[in-house]
């Protein structure tokens, strides 16, 4: 006990003063609310410290914060309970090609770093084409594009990788190609194509569109502009669809503000980084990738953020 005394710095008799000191009207009252919430958990233990503090209110009377009951949630080591929570099970699919982006797309950092493909469909009239689309995620440019006109066809991605190939020659620096697990971006033939070439492959998780946004969300807002701006689903003939399409291609490469990259242009965007205009970062070397969605990652770290706060003002 000596050896404590001093290591705290107090005396052997102030030590024994302060424990048998009497509580102070603020230990009563922490000690009567943690019975009180210990108290109504075991009656209704289906909710939560938030319902807890609004029925203490309530009932009680009692002013407290719904902060100050999450902490005698913690403190007590209880939480809500249910008979329908979500249990995660390992997937059972096996992934062809890993993931190698997840969500980390803001940190890709020059062109030409990640390209992404996927194919959208037009149907109208009597007609129906599937287009399969190149981009390019740094400056959002549609790098190629291939035209099918039956349901079905695999040419158009193997014509299109042919045109990234070619695109990509005397390209020294690795390019993640991203897709999908469709059957095509996942057969030996298309895969076979680009051995020998510094394109390696990446792909989202089965069932998992989000791991694609970039894509997903191009293919969404070019069909409106097609149908409303370019009155496409007008064209009768194969040949005014071919035409329009490369109308539109050219006015959202070389015409087209785009708000991802600062309402420039994807072209001029791409030739203002390598002029040097842009600056250069190496922000996707260093990503960490993870499969916990982005937005729950920032509620994660809010979280941490809030129990620190409230613990530093609680020990003022």
């Amino acid at each position: 006990m000596q050896d404590l005394c001093a290591l705290m710095g107090v005396s052997r008799s102030g030590y024994y003063k302060w424990k048998k000191r009497e509580k102070s009207d603020r230990d009563i009252k922490r000690e009567e609310m943690i019975s009180l919430v210990d108290a109504i958990h075991a009656k209704h233990r289906t909710h939560g410290y938030r319902w807890t503090a609004a029925y203490i209110r309530l009932e009680y009377g009692y002013e407290c914060s719904d902060n100050y009951i999450y902490k005698c949630y913690r403190y007590l080591g209880i939480k809500s309970e249910t008979k329908h929570q979500v249990h995660y099970r390992k997937r059972k699919e096996k992934d062809k090609y890993p993931n190698l982006i997840f969500t980390t797309w803001e940190t890709i950092d020059r062109p030409r770093q990640v390209i992404v493909s996927d194919m959208t469909a037009f149907k109208f009239w009597i007609l129906y084409f599937e287009v399969t689309f190149y981009f390019d995620v740094f400056t959002k440019e549609i790098l190629t594009y291939r035209i099918a006109f039956r349901k079905g066809d695999r040419q158009q991605y193997i014509d299109g990788l042919e045109d990234v190939k070619e695109l990509l020659k005397g390209h020294a620096e690795p390019v993640v190609l991203h897709t999908d697990q469709g059957s095509v971006y996942a057969s030996i033939a298309y895969n076979e194509l680009i051995k020998d070439t510094v394109i390696v492959r990446s792909m989202s998780r089965a069932g998992k569109p989000t791991d694609n946004p970039v894509n997903e969300s191009i293919n969404g807002w070019m069909k409106e502009e097609l149908y409303i701006d370019f009155k496409i689903d007008e064209c009768r003939r194969r040949d005014e669809f071919e035409a329009v399409l490369e109308q539109y291609v050219d006015f959202y490469n070389n015409h087209r503000p785009c708000y991802a990259i600062g309402y420039d242009t994807p072209v001029n965007y791409r030739k203002r980084y390598y002029k040097g205009e842009l600056e250069r970062k190496n922000t996707f070397e260093s990503r960490v990738l993870s499969e916990e969605p982005k937005f729950v990652q920032k509620r994660r770290k809010q979280a941490r953020s809030e129990d620190v706060f409230t613990f530093e003002n609680s020990n003022e």
